[in-house]
Order: C-alpha cells, then sequence, then structure tokens
C-alpha cells in the first residue's frame, strides 16, 4: 500500500528531471519524504556522472543529498569489477567521469587497446568518439576478453527526444563483434538492496519510481519491492497491456505521485 512508504528509490532521467531541469512536483515530493521521517535513494543507469557529481547536480536544485543516497550504474559496476577484476587490466568506453571512479577503485583502467586488457566495460559514453568504438571492437574480437556493460537503456531522454544511451552503444559493438555485455545496473536487484540495508528497510515500506518498464519497474519487481511508473520519460499508457514487467501503480507525472501519497497519509 501507497501509505507506507517511506522508502523512495527514483529514477533521475525521465522521472525526476530532464537533463538540467526538474520536473514539477520533485522537490516537494523529496521534501516530504523527509517530512515523514523516510529517505530517498537515487538508482540511476546514467554512468556518466559519479556520485559526487550527482550531489553537487542536486545541490544547483538547492537539495541537499549525500553521496549514500545515489546508487548509480556506475558505481555499482565499480563494485563488480572491485570484486571480480581487482588483478586485471580493463578497458573503459566511458566518460572522463566514469573512467576516473573506476580508478578511484584502485582497478587498472585504459583507454587503449592493449595487449594484457582483460575486461572492456562499457558506459553511456557521452564523450565517445570512434577511435574508442574501434578500439574495443579490436578487443572484444578476443575471445579471452569479457564485455562489461554498466546499463541496458537502449536511450536517455533529453530535451529534444533521446539520444542513444550505454544499451544502444553495447547494441552497436553487438552488430560489430557478435559481443553481448554482462549489464551490471537496472533491473539488477543489488541496486535496490544496496540501498535498502542502509536504512533496513523492511519492502512494504520501499517503493522504486521510475520511467522505464524493463529497468526501472524490472528492477523493483527482481528485489520484491513495489513499484511506481511515471509517464514523463520513455513509457506511454499504450505501453502498460503488453508490458513484461507492471508497475503497481501508475502516475501522469511526479507531481500526482506526491498529491496521492499526502492523500493515502490524510494529508490532502
Amino acid at each position: 500500500m501507497l501509505a507506507e512508504k517511506k522508502y523512495f528509490l527514483f529514477d533521475i532521467d525521465g522521472t525526476l528531471a530532464v537533463d538540467d531541469t526538474l520536473y514539477d512536483g520533485s522537490r516537494e515530493l523529496i521534501d516530504y519524504i523527509g517530512a515523514i521521517g523516510g529517505q530517498a535513494f537515487y538508482i540511476t543507469n546514467n554512468s556518466t556522472k559519479s556520485r559526487k557529481s550527482y550531489v553537487e547536480k542536486f545541490a544547483r536544485w538547492e537539495i541537499k543529498t549525500s553521496e549514500s543516497q545515489f546508487m548509480t550504474a556506475s558505481y555499482a559496476t565499480c563494485l563488480y569489477l572491485k570484486e571480480h577484476y581487482s588483478k586485471s587490466k580493463i578497458f573503459v568506453l566511458g566518460t572522463p567521469s566514469f573512467l576516473e571512479e573506476i580508478k578511484s577503485f584502485g582497478l587498472e583502467a585504459t583507454e587503449r587497446a592493449d595487449p594484457d586488457v582483460n575486461c572492456v566495460v562499457a558506459g553511456f559514453d557521452s564523450t565517445l568518439k570512434y577511435e574508442k568504438v574501434e578500439a574495443a571492437c579490436e578487443l572484444l574480437f578476443r575471445q579471452d576478453v569479457d564485455f562489461i556493460g554498466t546499463n541496458p537503456d537502449l536511450r536517455c531522454p533529453t530535451a529534444f527526444g533521446f539520444v542513444p544511451d550505454c544499451g544502444g552503444i553495447c547494441a552497436m559493438l553487438n552488430a560489430a563483434t557478435g559481443r553481448t555485455p554482462r549489464y551490471i545496473g537496472k533491473p539488477d536487484a543489488r541496486i535496490v538492496t544496496l540501498c535498502t540495508r542502509q536504512v533496513q528497510a523492511d519492502p512494504k515500506e520501499v517503493l522504486v519510481v521510475g520511467d522505464r518498464f524493463y529497468t526501472d519497474i524490472a528492477c523493483g519487481i527482481n528485489a520484491g519491492v513495489e513499484t511506481a511508473l511515471v509517464y514523463t520519460g520513455e513509457a506511454r499508457p499504450e505501453d502498460l497491456p503488453d508490458a513484461k514487467f507492471k508497475p503497481d501503480y501508475t502516475f501522469e507525472n511526479i507531481k500526482k505521485l506526491y498529491e496521492e501519497l499526502k492523500k493515502c497519509k490524510g494529508e490532502a
């Protein structure tokens, strides 16, 4: 039930904001969650920014956050790489911020097709150049080189529409090499559990909120918590009947969710 929710795990792009514009109702909902003794977390598959960068971005919106509230696909990928490739050389197809985040975990990272590379990791790269694509392809034709992707999202919302996300970039690499990555971000349930463990949340108190069926809603379902879909990003109401992963709640936008939450708690 919506009235039981205290811990809200929000996707960002297409859910709370688009580019640098915060949607109407986002700030009010985040403030309200704090007022009822809850906690907001941010579970984004956008791997162009580090957790520190997101804290700075939210500060520009005058929303105070801490790094622990952000569970990004890039951070989750770094945790995975640290566990499985701590003694390997990793080729990174991603932004400078993602490259530095990987290095901050004590991992050896490069943007060259060196002969001793053991793993290619691809993220949403807004600085993508064809030279990096060519180097990634060269490495992926070596069958002993593993392939990791931060997230399977095919496209990322922008003010004008969409641009290719990590899943779209990996689809291009797959078309050239026949290789498919192991994706670390949503819909993998670990993104949710990394947040809820911090507050020892009861699953019935948790709500995952997003704009995509196959990442956001699937992630919540995989983690065993309820989900809410907003129609301000990729998903459309006409997509709902055929969706493989169906949300528990749907809202026109984040403001409607805020209004319904207050109503459920007897404050509207």
